[in-house]
């Protein structure tokens, strides 16, 4: 059984998008003390598609964290899937907020590649729309990725879209047709091999590009702008973007705080602005290193089953590792796409920092609530499970509606997209820049914040001013889970 903090529904802001949501899964006995429960074993390995739904229906009412909220008795019948029986036994705390679609079946082979060396397959990219669904944005071009190999990068606009010059289909009638769907299906699968035509306008200007998708490694910290030192009128700031919790985001973490020590950095950006989550052992160890001041009998955070399961609870301490800094001051830039383990760790710094440590950017997701994963080999399923709640040490556990009001300091920004992540004309770098330095912003919330709390620009060259939805597929992949608007 693996086990895991998980990542959102793919969604920036408000505007729900009713899509599968879920997250990254320690193996048993991995790394960060994560617990690792032992459910009832599966006596079968039958995969009719009953024996399916009632494997799922007893591993819900077995581990559920909202067992109150499951129906007495449902039939499977009327449901053609596992995964729409699974929707309708969670209907309940669905509707309450408390699982929004964090509850779901996988695959475990895909999910294993993903979450121990990043693998996945498509163009390497990540896609935001505009608020009306009319336009289509790159906020974030992979490493490894055809798309960024094509010279397409964060800023560009998707004009067109088809196979050949004589079939490109304009994103704006795409949209009017058959909303976010209908983009999402001309793109096609997400396979290596498919290739699609792309009108794309950027600042080298409108051009037609042939992408072949291809399968790579996501890199969790970008070569290109994933951790470097920001000098800041004479003040050195360190800064790191994590896209995703995952194994190999542990090295390039720990040479990134090493970086930081060495050249005595102890004011931080870390930058989850579309980071939905992952692994409980990565974002432990991140909290280890921004915590070379914590004694180890303070408190990360703590993992809380159901009454029946206490048993499985934890109580996570910090444990400094050699590169570990002291931090100053954190500035944690997050928007409606961080979720889950991005929130363990900026709750986990509530109580020790107060208000040196503040949310940029826009207010976060909203899940204090993580799955483990119970797995029935014989049919590649994988069932996640919300399971426990997560609180920090001073208790706070109830933030389903984002961390904004449980922060001392927040400060409003856009995410500007007509510069590089991690640059400092960048808006949302440029705000936690300036809370390091002291100087006051609008906080996330207040009246005038409004489409401002924002994940891309209007438009390419123009000011960044309206919030933009991560685009996903009504079924997204183990790692369109994890990296939310990821194609």
């Amino acid at each position: 059984m693996t086990y895991k903090v998980a990542r959102m529904a793919l969604l920036v802001g408000a505007l729900a998008m009713m899509t599968a949501c879920g997250g990254g899964g320690d193996s048993a006995g991995g790394t960060g003390g994560s617990p690792t429960p032992t459910p009832t074993p599966t006596p079968s390995s039958a995969c009719s598609l009953r024996e399916r739904q009632d494997w799922a229906a007893a591993t819900l009412r077995e581990w559920y964290l909202f067992p109150d909220t499951l129906p007495a008795s449902l039939s499977p019948a009327p449901y053609t899937s596992v995964e729409s029986y699974i929707d309708a036994l969670t209907g309940v705390a669905r509707s309450q907020g408390r699982d929004r679609y964090f509850t779901y079946l996988t695959s475990i082979a895909e999910e294993d590649a993903y979450y121990d060396s990043g693998s996945s397959a498509g163009l390497g990219v990540r896609f935001a729309t505009d608020p009306t669904q009319t336009r289509l944005f790159v906020i974030e071009a992979f490493e490894n990725g055809a798309a960024l190999d094509a010279g397409i990068d964060r800023g560009a606009e998707i004009m067109a879209i088809g196979t050949t010059a004589a079939n490109l289909q304009n994103v704006s009638s795409l949209f009017a047709a058959g909303g976010a769907d209908a983009v999402v299906n001309a793109l096609g699968p997400d396979t290596a091999g498919t290739t699609r035509l792309l009108r794309v306008s950027d600042a080298v200007g409108i051009r037609n590009i042939s992408v072949t998708k291809k399968a790579f490694d996501l890199m969790p910290v970008s070569s290109r702008y994933g951790a470097r030192i920001i000098d800041d009128g004479g003040r050195r700031v360190g800064y790191v973007n994590l896209r995703s919790f995952i194994h190999p985001a542990d090295q390039p973490l720990r040479d990134a705080f090493a970086m930081f020590k060495a050249q005595g950095v102890t004011d931080i950006i870390l930058d989850l602005r579309y980071n939905g989550g992952g692994l409980v052992s990565t974002s432990e160890l991140l909290g280890d290193l921004l915590g070379a001041d914590r004694a180890s009998t303070d408190i990360f955070s703590r993992l809380s089953f159901r009454p029946e399961k206490s048993a499985e609870n934890e109580t996570k301490y910090f444990a400094a590792q050699s590169q570990s800094v002291a931090p100053t001051r954190i500035a944690f830039i997050g928007s409606g796409a961080t979720a889950s383990a991005s929130e363990l760790i900026i709750n986990a710094f509530i109580p020790y920092l107060d208000a040196r440590a503040a949310l940029i950017g826009a207010n976060s997701y909203g899940k204090p609530v993580g799955q483990i994963a119970v797995d029935r080999p014989a049919c590649d399923d994988r069932l996640r499970v919300v399971a426990f709640a997560t609180q920090n040490s001073a208790g706070n556990a109830d933030y389903y509606g984002g961390l904004a009001t449980s922060m001392k300091a927040t400060c409003q920004a856009v995410d500007d997209i007509r510069y590089p992540l991690g640059d400092p004309r960048e808006a949302s770098v440029r705000q936690a820049l300036d809370f390091i330095a002291g100087r006051s912003c609008t906080p996330i919330g207040s009246a005038s914040s409004g489409a401002s709390a924002s994940t891309a620009s209007a438009r390419v060259g123009a000011p960044a001013s309206a919030a933009r939805v991560l685009l996903a597929p009504a079924r997204p992949s183990p790692a369109q889970k994890e990296v939310p608007g990821l194609f």
